[in-house]
């Protein structure tokens, strides 16, 4: 079972191989940045909602926001979803199911047509500078994640405003 991931806490940092060769870093002090955990290549909601992300690369740069995207995937299954998606931005691959927990991520079992491994359901999570999450979006099901310009809007409010962490309160 997964715990609810508290907004304001450290983002658990690790690392997972990266589609290309290395490796991509999640959480960590000194940057704002996006981590946008996506179900896997079987799921065509995911390559809609990745391949958004080209269209908002500016206002991410503009606001120095680096955006990694993960999944639960093998190599071979993220590499295909990166070319079939066409964007460019650090993705990892083999999300293993204790931080899908770590991090309050729901997860589902395949259906005999998706894939052939548990995967995590849509998330997102905003850290910012101090290595704290603003932002946490878990969801269940494919079809509730928010839009990323949203996302954009509220990082771009929260940076000029000097907005807190909300929902800490328990």
């Amino acid at each position: 079972m997964s715990s609810k991931f508290t907004p304001g806490a450290r983002m658990p940092e690790f690392t997972l191989p990266k589609v290309g060769g290395g490796e991509i870093s999640v959480g960590g002090k000194g940057k704002w940045q996006l981590a946008i955990v996506y179900r896997g290549k079987h799921c065509p909601i995911c390559k809609r909602y990745l391949s958004g992300i080209p269209d908002l690369k500016a206002d991410l740069d503009e606001l120095g926001v680096d955006v990694v995207a993960m999944s639960a995937d093998s190599e071979n299954q993220a590499t295909q979803m990166m070319a079939e998606v066409g964007v460019d931005v650090a993705v990892g691959y083999g999300l293993d199911e204790a931080r899908m927990k770590e991090l309050g991520l729901y997860i589902s079992q395949p259906r005999p047509t998706e894939t052939d491994h548990n995967f995590p359901e849509p998330g997102l999570f905003v850290t910012n500078p101090d290595g704290n999450v603003q932002i946490v979006d878990i969801s269940n099901a494919p079809f509730s994640r928010p839009p990323l310009d949203g996302i954009i809007r509220g990082i771009r409010h929260i940076q000029t405003k000097d907005y807190p962490i909300r929902g800490t309160a328990s």
